[in-house]
């Protein structure tokens, strides 16, 4: 196996979608547990509707820093408190919307994601870089198998990706400059702005994240210093 040259020290990871399978774990989590409840519920509809409204939730908070950051726990809560009506979900109990909002911490890996992910930790420091909190990435972990050698999220530095203080802020805690850090994601638009800061970039497809709402990603759209068909494929390529 060859390394690349000037190879990272350390590789962090966009976690929904790259890592994670978020969209079939959801659904197969809520239908589940609907049909106990005896909840005819449009789950994939609601799944795809939350989905859409995180990218907007999180500018929000961008345009009212008066108001403070709120993690993405505190996110997906608020945005479901507005969906469910729309889905017929009326009168939940706040345990009901608890669960339902801490599915985002009970995600499946992608079937190479823990396998490649122990490999490439033989060699480079591995962490997520992920808008999640910290105890979500950390649930997620602990329950999927991800082997981190520790968690990196949004809330540490107050910011979302793609701040800049999230990939720098990523570089400083490791005590490294952002050449010697390599973002991976399946997400063109995430390498791009690591990579506008210096950092070194993977990308890794996953052309069924948003089952048949993709609409990009189906490819590598930048000059990313690797390409690779998924985690042990990168793994091959970093010379694990």
């Amino acid at each position: 196996m060859s390394v690349m040259a000037d190879a990272p020290k350390a590789l962090v990871f966009d976690v929904f979608g790259t890592v994670v399978d978020w969209r079939s774990s959801l659904i197969a989590d809520f239908t589940a547990w609907g049909a106990e409840r005896d909840l005819q519920v449009d789950w994939a509809g609601l799944v795809d509707a939350w989905r859409q409204a995180y990218a907007p939730s999180m500018d929000e908070v961008r345009k009212h820093p008066e108001c403070g950051y709120k993690m993405l726990d505190t996110l997906h809560r608020e945005t479901l408190e507005q969906l469910a009506p729309r889905f017929g979900i009326v009168g939940a109990s706040e345990p009901e919307l608890r669960y339902l909002t801490t599915g985002w911490h009970r995600l499946k890996p992608w079937p190479d994601s823990v396998a490649g992910l122990t490999r490439l930790k033989s060699r480079y420091i591995i962490a997520p870089l992920s808008n999640g909190n910290v105890a979500l990435l950390t649930n997620m972990a602990k329950f999927a198998g991800l082997p981190w050698d520790l968690v990196l999220s949004a809330e540490i530095f107050a910011h979302y990706k793609p701040d800049p203080e999230t990939y720098l802020g990523a570089a400083r805690l490791l005590g490294l400059v952002p050449e010697q850090v390599m973002m991976v994601a399946a997400h063109n638009n995430d390498l791009a702005a690591a990579q506008a800061l210096g950092l070194k970039t993977a990308f890794v497809p996953r052309i069924t994240e948003y089952g048949p709402l993709q609409s990009r990603d189906f490819k590598a759209e930048g000059d990313w210093d690797v390409v690779a068909a998924d985690f042990n494929a990168l793994a091959d390529r970093m010379g694990c």
